[in-house]
């Protein structure tokens, strides 16, 4: 993997990567967990779709995402994608069906702050540890078999998934668990530029506001990255997938929320 670039070879993979690629006009990117034997765990919204919001944003989703073909993939069945719901969207692919045609692409971990701020676009990497890939793919496999529940786009997303599975952690903010790298990007952006705007008071040059407004963005990332945060909590995947059936962790609009009186808040 290049300084600017995490593009890999499929010789490069090992069971454990939290693995992405990049769907039409660089739009998204769809990530999941490759466990070996070219199975690749990853979470959708279901229905046999890999995004959503339930509203107009979802006509350049769609757009954007891969076209499946009509005749079965001979390695993989998909037979999880067949009966996913939207509370349940996590699926097992083989490889080829995962990238859809795109490149692959490795999700870093435990990188410097250095190297994060030089990664401008959200969702590559993070300043997390990860863990051991036994514990990662156990995760994987047993959300599979459990499900993960409660798709929403920016907050319990399939990089959301991935990255519980590496490391574990979940944000608890408010009450509200999840966040990924992507969305705090597009979040972050307009963010940036509202932030930014009463520095014209300060300066009235093009290229300062264009620093400040970088600044501002790369500010927002650093800070809401969820190896910088102090609101996480680890939860292991048993507790998780209990948590949420025995209503101690609920699924309230979308979300996971985490009781004020929980043990994990």
């Amino acid at each position: 993997m290049g300084l600017l670039s995490n593009r890999i070879g499929k010789e490069s993979l090992k069971a454990g990567d939290h693995i992405y690629s990049w769907r039409a006009a660089w739009v998204y990117a769809h990530h999941g967990i490759f466990v070996g034997d070219d199975k690749v765990i990853h979470f959708t919204r279901g229905r046999d779709q890999e995004v959503g919001t339930g509203t107009v944003i979802d006509i350049l989703l769609v757009s954007s995402a891969p076209k499946r073909s009509d005749t079965p993939c001979p390695v993989c069945t998909n037979e999880d994608n067949e009966t996913s719901t939207e509370t349940n969207g996590v699926v097992s692919s083989c490889l080829n069906c995962f990238l859809a045609g795109g490149a692959l692409y490795r999700f870093e971990y435990a990188v410097n702050p250095a190297l994060f701020l030089a990664k401008a676009r959200g969702g590559t990497c993070t300043l997390a540890t990860s863990d051991p890939d036994e514990a990662v793919i156990r995760r994987a496999k047993y959300l599979l078999s459990n499900g993960f529940r409660c798709y929403n786009l920016f907050k319990s997303n399939c990089e959301d998934f991935a990255i519980y599975c590496k490391t574990g952690l979940l944000v608890v903010e408010r009450g509200v668990v999840g966040q990924s790298g992507q969305a705090i990007s597009i979040i972050g952006g307009p963010l940036a530029a509202v932030i930014s705007t009463p520095f014209r008071l300060v300066t009235t040059n093009i290229y300062g506001m264009a620093v400040i407004a970088v600044g501002v963005y790369c500010a927002s990332r650093y800070t809401a990255d969820i190896g910088n945060r102090h609101d996480v909590v680890k939860v292991e995947v048993e507790d998780l997938t209990a948590g949420l059936a025995s209503s101690r962790i609920r699924a309230v609009e979308n979300q996971l929320v985490v009781p004020s009186e929980s043990p994990a808040a």
